[in-house]
């Protein structure tokens, strides 16, 4: 038997509220979330686990102390963790403050807690419910949360998104960038041109941030540096860890204990 398909479960746009917000577990579910679209504004949240969510032509990482925000009306698919344990929060267009644009937050410890003891909650509360009130303040917070840097370009060109399909499933691939003009019928300028124009990166930079993102995606996870490295196709743990530790400012262990002690 097929696992459920986890954005065919609940209607975010069946409610008027200002917002709602459900958990979802994907030991339960398909780890794969096909493109769909949805009125309502989505907050994804890592309570546990990774998601990576694919949105505006860029990939985005949930790691366990941030959450990713998709407007409404943008069409978006999801990619998460076997173990993930998310918390939703859909929110009515124009009943919070939040950019108009997907974007990574860092996400506050009260913010986590109010958005996880909404999952609780029923859909349709009156306005001067306790519910109510508890979504204001919820909301209100969310405004104030700032922005992380943890997306991927990916562009809707029809050769980088072969590119960044193919380095998505196979992350280990480590083909030069001669060697990926080749493939893509281009020559090594045309390519090297073509990817600055089209995500902002040269191919080397681009193919680092997205090992960023797994890696991301996959220690949260709870996966062994050792194996994390192997599946990037690094020579050495050594290696990746130096990677890492240019990229986010400590090693893996070190990122994770202070996002741990600090509560996120």
């Amino acid at each position: 038997m097929k696992p459920q398909l986890a954005h065919t479960l609940y209607d975010p746009d069946a409610t008027a509220s200002p917002a709602v917000a459900r958990r979802l577990d994907f030991v339960d579910y398909a780890a794969e979330v096909p493109v769909h679209t949805h009125r309502k504004g989505q907050l994804i949240i890592a309570r546990y686990g990774a998601v990576s969510c694919y949105a505006e032509n860029d990939i985005w990482i949930v790691p366990p102390d941030c959450a990713v925000w998709i407007p409404g009306g943008i069409p978006h698919s999801a990619r998460a963790t076997w173990n993930a344990h998310l918390n939703y929060l859909f929110i009515e267009p124009g009943a919070a403050a939040l950019p108009e644009r997907c974007c990574t937050l860092a996400i506050s410890p009260l913010i986590k807690e109010l958005v996880d003891r909404l999952t609780r909650e029923g859909v349709d509360y009156p306005p001067d419910s306790h519910v109510a009130r508890l979504t204001r303040v919820t909301l209100d917070e969310l405004a104030s949360m700032p922005q992380q840097k943890l997306s991927l370009p990916v562009s809707a060109d029809p050769k980088i998104r072969a590119m960044a399909d193919a380095l998505v499933s196979r992350p280990e691939d480590r083909s030069t960038l001669k060697e990926w003009a080749k493939r893509l019928a281009l020559s090594e300028r045309s390519f090297a041109r073509l990817m600055q124009r089209e995500t902002g990166l040269s191919f080397g930079r681009w193919r680092q941030q997205l090992h960023l993102i797994i890696a991301l995606r996959e220690l949260a996870s709870g996966v062994p540096v050792q194996n994390v490295a192997a599946t990037l196709g690094y020579e050495s743990v050594n290696a990746f860890i130096t990677m890492f530790r240019k990229a986010m400012g400590s090693t893996p262990a070190h990122y994770f204990a202070e996002r741990k002690n600090s509560g996120r």
